[in-house]
């Protein structure tokens, strides 16, 4: 099994930068043009390998009007960014099971600056990803699959659907803790399940993590030592509730030279510190979702929580702990 110790050089490892798509879920993707750009520059000086754009969400279910641009991920958007992108980073997208049209909106990969097509799916709508994973993987795209929640999931669940997965065309396959519940003792157990299936068929496995419980970047390093070699962070934790593993953090851990962590504290320095500063977006660990975390339970109740502004945690625990 691939795998390494903490100061181990890994040429295998690849770092997607998913800022903008789990950023985007705590200010509805409104980014400015600006702002993504430098985040592209940023990340090519940088060395990163992916930059995620955001969401082919379907503009029959979501509001083109209620949402940024990047909860749609529009062609001549992303190009509007990057051109023909002639550089080493590849563009990644995500499309969730059920929230994307994505026969018509991912067109043929020969037409597209995209590279990659993330597949996010919960594990019982498994046949539905494969049929969105085959779709993409026969326009040409490369592709993955994040299994969501899977902290929620049946052993035995897990292991069919990696084996679904490992018959199909898809190229990577996601460990996701949604909830930020994952110790780095489960992380391990789960890391070295999905690696197993990815020497059985020749997938790449990779680890999305959250971080409820301050520790996203600890599960990162522990699934990459168990074998994982595609690694998410987010610049400054920018993500979903409690956010993600700091893309700083990761980039100043691992040893592959090609990485330069200088651009990317410079990006932190000129925009997240000022969009921190405006109070627009709000994200970070905080009590309520230390609490969704420890209980395994979707942030919803903590995010609804703190956008009204309560403090009253000894209630909510007590809630969360015994209601029905």
């Amino acid at each position: 099994m691939i795998g390494g110790d903490l100061i181990t050089y890994r040429p295998d490892i690849q770092v997607l930068d998913a800022t903008i798509r789990d950023g985007g879920l705590v200010n509805d993707f409104y980014f400015t043009d600006e702002f993504i750009r430098a985040l592209y520059e940023a990340n090519i000086k940088a060395g990163v390998d992916y930059m995620e754009f955001g969401y082919k969400a379907s503009k029959e279910m979501f509001d083109v009007n209620k949402f940024g641009k990047w909860k749609f991920c529009n062609e001549e958007d992303i190009r509007a960014i990057v051109g023909e992108n002639n550089t080493d980073l590849k563009i990644s997208v995500m499309a969730d099971v059920g929230r994307c049209d994505y026969k018509k909106d991912i067109i043929d990969r020969a037409d597209s600056v995209i590279d990659l097509v993330r597949v996010a799916t919960y594990i019982n709508t498994m046949p539905a990803a494969i049929e969105m994973i085959e779709d993409a993987h026969a326009k040409g795209y490369e592709t993955t699959c994040n299994i969501m929640a899977v902290s929620k999931d049946q052993e035995s669940d897990i292991d069919l659907a990696l084996e679904l997965l490992g018959k199909s065309n898809v190229d990577g396959i996601y460990i996701v803790d949604s909830y930020g519940s994952l110790y780095p003792e489960q992380i391990k157990k789960l890391a070295e399940k999905y690696v197993a299936v990815g020497e059985k068929y020749g997938k790449k496995i990779g680890i999305h993590a959250h971080d409820n419980l301050k520790l996203a970047y600890a599960n990162t390093v522990e699934a990459m030592r168990s074998g994982a070699s595609m690694l998410d962070g987010t610049v400054s934790c920018m993500g979903r509730g409690a956010g993600n593993c700091a893309l700083e953090l990761l980039l100043g851990f691992l040893r592959n030279p090609k990485y330069n962590l200088y651009h990317i504290l410079k990006f932190i320095e000129q925009y997240m510190v000022p969009l921190k500063a405006k109070g627009g977006a709000v994200w970070g660990y905080d009590v309520p979702y230390m609490l969704t975390g420890m209980l395994n339970q979707h942030p919803r109740e903590a995010i609804d929580f703190i956008k009204n502004e309560r403090h009253d945690y000894a209630d909510m625990y007590s809630y969360l702990m015994y209601r029905e």
